[in-house]
């Protein structure tokens, strides 16, 4: 397994694939001044040669970061998940490649999550949630059932998603918010009540 993005992200992804066992052959990234990260080397830009046929994790935070690299990359890239032990995970739900579920988290029966998502520390996502691709749910969030969210989006720390929500594509939910009513494309939200406060264009 190699990650692309060596950065805090990346860090507990390290500590997700460790903790299930998995071997982390080492980091891509950019930056040149950047040589390891936990122990792990970092071998500058991604180099397919070097890459070979192993998985790859894209660990970066940022959900459109992560789809610009992914459309930039070959087809024939292989995703891995990083799915810590500590997570409770039904055996009912399911996830697509790419995505990494953290430390405490909890996904329950018949959870839909797309590719290269982020079900952050201690996230909750209940019953029959829909979670379309780059979706990123931050720590300490909660989808209560049949919430879902659009591509793109991001359910802020500690944020609450009350039952049968719908929340659009490239939208931000701020952290701390209640949602009680659905959210549009492209658009900020805060507040208990959340409400619009404006839009954002990734």
């Amino acid at each position: 397994m190699y990650l692309l993005g060596a950065s805090g992200h990346a860090k507990v992804i390290i500590d997700s694939l460790k903790a299930s066992g998995k071997k982390i052959s080492g980091l891509f990234d950019d930056n040149p001044e950047v040589k390891e990260l936990l122990g792990y080397n970092v071998f500058g830009s991604f180099d397919p040669i070097l890459f070979g046929d192993e998985e790859l994790i894209i660990s970066i935070g940022l959900n459109h970061i992560r789809k610009k690299i992914v459309e930039k990359l070959p087809d024939e890239i292989r995703y891995g998940n990083a799915i810590h032990p500590s997570a409770i995970i039904s055996d009912h739900a399911s996830f697509g490649e790419g995505t990494v579920v953290m430390q405490g988290s909890v996904i329950q029966s018949s959870v839909s999550i797309g590719k290269h998502c982020i079900i952050n520390t201690t996230a909750s996502v209940d019953h029959d949630c829909l979670l379309e691709d780059y979706v990123h749910i931050s720590p300490n969030a909660t989808l209560c059932g049949a919430v879902s969210v659009g591509e793109g989006s991001q359910v802020g720390a500690g944020a609450v998603v009350i039952p049968g929500i719908k929340i659009g594509k490239w939208s931000l939910v701020a952290a701390g918010a209640v949602v009680m009513k659905d959210v549009p494309d492209n658009v900020l939200v805060l507040g208990n009540p959340a409400r619009v406060v404006k839009r954002i264009n990734i």
